[in-house]
């Protein structure tokens, strides 16, 4: 009986692990040298750990562009509460992906950072405090509730235009109220803004949890006909998916964003490459844990189809995939 746990495997295979030969030196990148940020980068591959599956996460992410695939990018709303908003504000405005699906919040608060900003807090204060001064907390970002004030106000004037649409007829998705939020905010700051310059669907198929369900709860109240179709978008994403000849995603965290961009690829037998970056488990079963083995056992991602799970906080992991692709002389 041979000494392996990879009885599953031939023994050419399991040979190689005999003596190891062959196999990468792990090491780290070397400080003593004049610091060289592509470098730096390229030295994760050879890190260990989680700095490993990052590189590899760069390397796929690179093989998508050059590949021509269409490229789902899928975020939870704190990346939008977050500093992530503007490096995925950067890859909308620069046609790098094509298609975003993302949260309730993730659509509100792109809006309401082009009114009044968040700022940054701590994660130590207690909650009793800050909702004594009207403070909301995400994390360690503070958003004060004047903010969404500001964003009732904007809205208000913005349902005005889709009401009087949807009385001559028309009916609409999430995506067009997205595109159509981008054209009303109309500043360059906002990552919807650049998806209607660029005609880039945002999709948000849970787009009542939050404070714009709040919002079409009142516009429903004050006019019973109105209605928002998300079965339209789904339509919308699978002919999206059936039109392209390769998929890509980048899916920062887990929730329905996550879900909906796999689920859309089921209708092509998978994805492509798919790069995930959370600190969800698979070990108790949910989606957002759910790792890319999981995904294949579905047809959400292909059986040979190039894939990662970044185990890290998106905050730390996609500024440096970002940088780690954008750094590459092809991008």
């Amino acid at each position: 009986m041979k000494p392996y746990p990879y009885n599953t495997e031939d023994d050419a295979t399991i040979s190689k692990y005999d003596t190891l030969e062959g196999f990468p030196e792990v090491k780290g990148y070397d400080f003593e040298q004049e610091f060289d940020f592509a470098k730096f980068i390229s030295s994760f591959s050879s890190m260990g750990i989680q700095a490993t599956n990052l590189s590899k996460g760069i390397d796929i992410t690179k093989a998508m562009f050059a590949d021509n695939a269409t490229i789902f990018l899928s975020c939870t709303s704190n990346m939008i509460s977050s500093g992530n908003r503007e490096l995925i504000k950067y890859l909308v405005k620069h046609k790098k992906i094509h298609a975003i699906v993302t949260s309730a919040g993730g659509v509100e608060e792109d809006i309401i950072k082009c009114l009044k900003p968040f700022v940054l807090g701590n994660f130590d204060i207690p909650g009793r405090v800050l909702f004594e001064k009207g403070v909301g907390r995400i994390g360690n970002i503070f958003a004060p509730f004047d903010r969404y004030l500001y964003f009732e106000k904007f809205m208000n004037t913005f349902w005005e235009g889709i009401h009087n649409e949807q009385a001559q007829g028309t009916t609409h998705c999430p995506s067009d109220i997205t595109k159509k939020l981008g054209e009303a905010i109309d500043n360059e700051e906002s990552i919807l803004y650049w998806a209607a310059k660029n005609d880039i669907p945002v999709f948000c198929p849970a787009i009542t949890d939050g404070s714009l369900g709040d919002l079409m709860h009142f516009q429903k109240m004050k006019k019973d006909e109105f209605v928002i179709d998300v079965v339209g978008d789904h339509s919308k994403i699978v002919k999206m998916v059936l039109a392209s000849e390769k998929t890509g995603a980048l899916l920062l965290g887990g929730g329905v964003a996550k879900h909906y961009v796999l689920n859309a690829n089921i209708f092509r037998d998978g994805l492509d490459y798919a790069v995930y970056i959370t600190t969800a488990t698979e070990y108790d079963a949910s989606d957002s844990g759910g790792n890319p083995q999981e995904a294949i056992t579905w047809a959400k991602i292909k059986p040979q189809g190039e894939h990662v799970k970044i185990h890290c906080e998106a905050s730390i992991a996609f500024p440096l995939l970002v940088a780690g692709v954008i750094a590459s002389p092809s991008q």
